[in-house]
C-alpha cells in the first residue's frame, strides 16, 4: 500500500469511527453472542448458593450431610430426565458439552470395538466433536466426513450409504452453533436404527431453542451443556439410551454409576437442573419471540447493506441465530468496530475464535475463503430488546460501507477489474436472484 494509500485509509477509519460514535451510546453494551455464552439467571444462582453455603455435603459420604446431597444429588436427575423424557438412570453429569462429546465418541467407540472401526460424522460439527474423531483416527480408526448442502444440511441418503457393516457411531449435531441449522436428526437416528449402528447428537446448541425429547428425537446418545441455558460454565450431561455401551474414558472412583468419576458437583448440578427445567417450559414462547428478531433482523441487512447474504436456511434454522457474509471486508475489523459502537457479536464459534482461519463450517457450505472471512454472527437471547435491531443495523450498515471504502478488492470491483458480484456459492447470477435471502447484488 503507498503512503498516499495509506492516509486515505486513516482519514477514511476515523471518519467511520466518528460518524458510527455519534450514532451509539457506548456506554451501553449489546451482547449478542448467546451462541457463544450466556449470564446466570438469578433464580438459578439462588440455588447454586445454597449448596455454596448449606447443603455442600458430598455425595459419597455416608453421614447425614452425604446421604442429603445424594438425595439431592438424585432429584436433580430425576427432574432433567422427566424434562426430556429420559429414565434418570440414562443421565450422566459431566463438565460440559466438550466432555461430553468426547466421551460419547470415544467411549461409544472403544466399547464397541469388536464391532468395527469404522465411524461417521460430518463436516460442520463443532469441534468438540471433530476433534474427538481425530483423535480416535490417529489410533487407526477411520472417519468418514459427511458433506452438507448449501445451507449446511446432512441428507440422511448420504448417511445411509455411507454406513458399512464395520461402522460403530454415527455422530450428527442437531443444530449448528455457527449458522444454526437444524438437521433431520430423527431421519438419521431411523437410518441408524435399523442398521444397528449407535447414533450420537450433540444438541447443545438445541436445549433452549428446541423442545427435546429424546424418545422422539431416537438418538442413543445427546450432548448438552449449561452455559448455553442461563446455568454457569463448567456443567453438563450426557443422555446414553438405557441399554447403549459406552466405556469410561476417566479413572477415579464409583461417581456415575463407575462410568464418569470425580466428586460431583453439586451447585452447578441443582443449577443445571433448574435451567433445563425452565429452558424446556420457556422454549415455544422463547422461539416465537426470537424467530421474530431474527427475520427482522435478516430482512433489513438485507434490505439496506448491498452484497450481502444469508448463511443457512431460513427455515429450517434455530430461532435466535443469524449469521451473514458481506463481501470486501474482513470480519475481524467489523467485529472490532461493532464492539467499540457498543454491540457484541461473533464471527463463529467462540472456541475457535482466537483462528485466523476462515470458518470450517463456512467453508463445508461453499464459500469461498475471502466471503468466509467477512462473516459475523448474531444470537439473540431472553433479555434480548427487539429495539436494539435498528440501531445494530443502522451502525452496521456504516461500518460495512466504510470498511468497503478502505478495500482495495471493492475499489477494483468499483472500478471494473473485478466481474459482477454472483451467487457465492453457484456463480449463478439468477440463482441469486431467484433466492430470496441469498445475496443481495
Amino acid at each position: 500500500m503507498s503512503i498516499e494509500k495509506y492516509n486515505i485509509f486513516i482519514v477514511n477509519y476515523y471518519r467511520m469511527y466518528d460518524k458510527v460514535k455519534q450514532m451509539t451510546d457506548t456506554k451501553k453494551k449489546i451482547y449478542l453472542d448467546h451462541a457463544a455464552t450466556t449470564p446466570v439467571r438469578s433464580e438459578i444462582l439462588d440455588v447454586m448458593m445454597e449448596h455454596f453455603i448449606n447443603n455442600f455435603g458430598n455425595p459419597s459420604s455416608i453421614y447425614s450431610r452425604g446421604v442429603e446431597a445424594k438425595r439431592n444429588l438424585e432429584n436433580y436427575r430425576k427432574d432433567i430426565a422427566s424434562s426430556i423424557n429420559a429414565l434418570p438412570e440414562e443421565i450422566f453429569f459431566v463438565s460440559g458439552g466438550t466432555e461430553a462429546d468426547n466421551w460419547a465418541i470415544k467411549g461409544s467407540a472403544k466399547a464397541n470395538i469388536k464391532k468395527g472401526r469404522h465411524l461417521i460424522t460430518s463436516a460442520i460439527e463443532h469441534h468438540a466433536v471433530l476433534n474427538s474423531f481425530k483423535s480416535l483416527e490417529k489410533e487407526g480408526w477411520e472417519v468418514t466426513y459427511l458433506g452438507v448442502d448449501n445451507y449446511g444440511l446432512v441428507d440422511p441418503d448420504d448417511v445411509r450409504k455411507a454406513i458399512r457393516d464395520d461402522t460403530v457411531l454415527v455422530s450428527v449435531m442437531m443444530a449448528n452453533n455457527e449458522i444454526g441449522t437444524i438437521q433431520p436428526v430423527a431421519e438419521i437416528a431411523s437410518v441408524c436404527k435399523t442398521a444397528k449402528v449407535i447414533f450420537h447428537t450433540d444438541a447443545v446448541q438445541a436445549l433452549g431453542a428446541l423442545h427435546i425429547d429424546v424418545k422422539e428425537s431416537g438418538a442413543d446418545m445427546m450432548s448438552f451443556s449449561g452455559h448455553k441455558i442461563y446455568a454457569p460454565k463448567g456443567i453438563g450431561f450426557l443422555y446414553v439410551r438405557k441399554g447403549v455401551k459406552i466405556a469410561s474414558i476417566l479413572d477415579g472412583g464409583g461417581q456415575e454409576k463407575k462410568k464418569r468419576p470425580g466428586t460431583e458437583n453439586l451447585p452447578y448440578i441443582a443449577a443445571l437442573a433448574k435451567a433445563v427445567v425452565i429452558a424446556q417450559n420457556e422454549c415455544c414462547e422463547m422461539s416465537d419471540r426470537l424467530t421474530s428478531m431474527r427475520n427482522d433482523l435478516f430482512n433489513k441487512v438485507l434490505s439496506r447493506i448491498p452484497h450481502s447474504r444469508i448463511n443457512g436456511s431460513r427455515e429450517k434454522r434455530l430461532p435466535g441465530n443469524a449469521n451473514f457474509s458481506f463481501e470486501f471486508i474482513e470480519g475481524e475489523s467489523l467485529l472490532l468496530l461493532l464492539d467499540s459502537m457498543g454491540y457484541e457479536c461473533s464471527s463463529g464459534s467462540a472456541c475457535t475464535s482466537g483462528s485466523l482461519d476462515p470458518s470450517h463450517v463456512l467453508l463445508a457450505i461453499g464459500l469461498p475463503h475471502e466471503i468466509a472471512h467477512g462473516s459475523l454472527r448474531v444470537t439473540f437471547g431472553k433479555d434480548s430488546d427487539p429495539d436494539d435491531i435498528d440501531g445494530l443495523v443502522d451502525v452496521l450498515e456504516v461500518i460495512v460501507k466504510r470498511l468497503r471504502d478502505m478495500s482495495p478488492l471493492y475499489e477494483d470491483f468499483l472500478n471494473g477489474k473485478l466481474s459482477e458480484p454472483h451467487c457465492m456459492l453457484t456463480g449463478d447470477s439468477s440463482y441469486c436472484k431467484s433466492n430470496e435471502g441469498c445475496i443481495r447484488v
